[in-house]
């Protein structure tokens, strides 16, 4: 797989304070690629920073191609992004706003296809105040995907979901994969980055620690002499809950 993604040396400062200190990594297309790190680690700034979001103080990221740094509009026009907290327009229904987002894109998006594929064709009439926080996610990646992206950018999608909203995230972002978009993420679930990423990069105070596939990180750990007490469970209590109330989504 080639890279669509090349970060080098990407600093962000503010007055005295270095938030990203010289991260450098690479995405590759087609991948699901997540960025973890406890909070402040400069995950976001790292990823406003790649979105064109927010000005880049060193170094360089390219996209596709693109000089973020030199084209930020080029670049805007080819990722689609999924923020913690996204506004929508209060007074149109979901049909309708994804409507007006194929207008403002110049995109020939089926806004009840994309509705469908996120499980929100029963709500095209609703309003974005009249959605659960699952809905509401979906909602929002389905927004993201009006100007069918080429990466797809998701910060924190399934913080403060139900297990079946957030089993149902994870379904949503496997498919999106299988169509050949890009994928990049942060979460504080190790669960969901070792079950959904290709790659993972651990951030820690603004510097990249390690970047490897989830089974490569673990196999190191153990290499390195890490032990814990060996008691193997076949399932935990999130598979019980499951199991007894269902996979469907309650909304």
């Amino acid at each position: 797989m080639t890279d669509i993604i090349t970060v080098k040396k990407l600093v962000k400062r503010y007055g005295e304070k270095t938030t990203v200190n010289g991260v450098s990594f690479a995405v590759k297309e087609g991948e699901v690629f997540g960025i973890l790190g406890p909070n402040g680690a400069g995950k976001t700034t790292t990823l406003e920073m790649i979105e064109a979001l927010r000005p880049i103080d060193g170094g360089s990221v390219m996209l596709d191609g693109i000089d973020v740094k030199k084209d930020p509009a080029k670049v805007k026009r080819i990722i689609g992004i999924q923020l913690q907290s996204t506004a929508f327009f209060d007074k149109l229904t979901l049909r309708e706003q994804l409507k007006m987002f194929n207008a403002l894109y110049n995109s020939d998006s089926d806004p009840d296809q994309l509705l469908a594929e996120v499980q929100l064709t029963e709500k095209q009439k609703s309003y974005v105040e009249n959605l659960s926080g699952g809905q509401r996610q979906r909602f929002s990646i389905a927004a993201a995907l009006v100007n069918k992206p080429r990466v797809l950018f998701l910060d924190e999608p399934t913080t403060g979901l139900d297990p079946q909203a957030r089993r149902n995230l994870w379904d949503l972002i496997s498919q999106i994969k299988k169509k050949g978009i890009t994928v990049v993420l942060t979460t504080h679930y190790m669960d969901e980055a070792e079950l959904l990423c290709d790659r993972i990069a651990i951030m820690d105070n603004g510097e990249i620690m390690t970047i490897d596939t989830p089974k490569n990180l673990i196999k190191a750990l153990i290499k390195r002499g890490f032990k814990k007490p060996q008691h193997v469970e076949q399932a935990n209590l999130e598979d019980v809950f499951i199991d007894l109330t269902g996979k469907e989504l309650r909304e």
